[in-house]
């Protein structure tokens, strides 16, 4: 068996897990110096969503506390649902000392790949207690049909 000296232009075997380690060490620098986070963990924010389906509809929950209605846009197109807003903060945090700062704030975009497309003329959406809900009937043609089966 010959040996292989590692290095020298040769593959590293784990660069991979280097490369993750160097994101990691930026990640925790950037947080101890009062930045943003940047790279493998992105400090946007981007609300919660659940998508449930029944025969007749989907039905989306978007968690937007804090936003008002006025900063949320809904857009259907097809099977894809996308939902775009903007948090903005409210200046508590250039007052005195911040010493934790989980709260996020900036633009969002959400979009949803639905297995059926939509009835966009019908589509509902309601703000209430911070959470969006919309409603998403089905495409009439893709509804499920029951067959009557005729004896001859």
């Amino acid at each position: 068996m010959d040996l292989i000296r590692w290095g020298n232009g040769l593959t590293r075997p784990f660069l991979e897990f280097e490369t993750l380690q160097d994101e990691i060490n930026r990640l925790f620098e950037g947080v101890a110096h009062g930045a943003e986070p940047q790279g493998l963990f992105e400090g946007t924010y981007s609300p919660a969503v659940d998508v449930m389906e029944s025969p007749e509809k989907f039905e989306v929950l978007c968690d937007v506390p804090g936003i008002p209605i006025s900063d949320v846009e809904i857009s259907v197109s097809g099977s894809v649902l996308t939902i775009k807003g903007e948090k903005k903060g409210d200046g508590r945090k250039t007052n005195g000392n911040v010493y934790r700062a989980d709260m996020r704030e900036g633009r969002f975009q959400r979009t949803l790949q639905l297995p059926l497309p939509i009835d966009a003329d019908h589509v509902e959406a309601v703000l209430k207690d911070g959470v969006l809900k919309i409603v998403l009937p089905k495409h009439e043609q893709l509804k499920p049909r029951q067959i009557a089966v005729r004896a001859n």
